[in-house]
């Protein structure tokens, strides 16, 4: 098993239940194959530049140990939900 750390922008006009369903929805996929170290929600921050006319975003990240095959998953599902608007998976190994 690898680590990974996953960050996630979820849609800022959401509802605080459906933010949080979106969560422990991800939790899930990965608790699934994986299992799930950390989970910080920075909560809303300013973006670098407008997604989707939106200047603002609900930032969460991840960290998970899992096998390769996961991640791979788990950007799948993140690419297909509405309410995602922007991720990234990057493996934490030592070089």
């Amino acid at each position: 098993m690898k680590n990974y750390e996953l960050m996630f922008i979820i849609n800022p006009t959401l509802e605080d239940a459906k933010k949080e369903a979106e969560i422990e929805k991800v939790k899930a996929i990965i608790e699934a194959d994986g299992e799930v170290e950390k989970v910080d929600a920075w909560g809303m921050r300013k973006l670098a530049y407008p997604i989707e006319k939106k200047n603002e975003g609900y930032y969460v990240v991840v960290e998970f140990k899992a096998s390769t095959e996961l991640p791979k998953e788990l950007d799948r599902k993140l690419r297909i939900s509405d309410d995602v608007m922007r991720h990234i998976i990057i493996c934490k190994e030592a070089k």
